[in-house]
């Protein structure tokens, strides 16, 4: 019976390999371009980085156009899951430079990571668990996510949006846009969502 058992799972083993390699990793390696449009030519978006380089990007076929539109500080409460870019203070202490409130029919992998958005930022997607007014006028924010949670400072003036409805006639020139792209091993970049500017909000993360 013993005998049995090992093979049994041997064969088990051997006939679900293939179904993980079914299910591979997305190509390419995550990469983010913040500028402002110069074109879009068909599916392929022209943005002049902040560094200041031209940067050719492919949209995906269902590439998921995001526009921005403001939240106040005020409206943030316990529950609402959120994606805060944030830097270390003197004291060590988390201070919010951006702050984006995620629609419920948006899924975020929640933690916390390295960011991009200043050097030495991090971002952290997580559920508020509470709120506290402080005496700058600002918020306190703790956040509860999956692996840990944090202790968040926002200024009264952190830049705070939240997604709503886009479409490709929003990438129209001079719009300040985040591009979530893919960049592939032959050097190309493809989006699978794109954070564009809507009136004079500007996606801030």
């Amino acid at each position: 019976m013993h005998f049995k058992s090992i093979l049994l799972a041997a064969l088990v083993a051997t006939f679900a390999l293939p179904a993980f390699a079914q299910a591979p990793a997305p190509a390419g390696t995550p990469a983010r371009v913040r500028g402002t449009v110069e074109k879009l030519d068909g599916k392929v978006l022209t943005v002049k980085s902040r560094e200041g380089a031209d940067v050719t990007i492919t949209l995906a076929d269902d590439a998921n156009i995001r526009a921005v539109a403001r939240v106040k500080l005020s409206k943030i409460k316990a529950g609402d899951r959120i994606g805060v870019a944030a830097l270390a203070g003197g004291d060590g202490k988390l201070q919010a430079q951006s702050i984006t409130v995620f629609p419920d029919s948006f899924r975020a992998p929640e933690g916390q990571i390295p960011w991009d958005l200043t050097p030495g930022s991090t971002m952290t997607n997580a559920t508020v668990a509470q709120v506290s007014k402080v005496s700058h006028g600002g918020r306190d924010l703790q956040l509860q996510y999956k692996d840990g949670t944090a202790d968040i400072d926002v200024p009264p003036r952190t830049p705070i949006v939240t997604y709503v409805p886009g479409t490709p006639a929003l990438l129209k020139p001079g719009r300040a846009v985040v591009v979530f792209a893919r960049k592939m091993p032959d050097g190309s970049m493809v989006a699978p969502a794109v954070a564009v500017q809507r009136g004079k909000v500007k996606p801030p993360m």
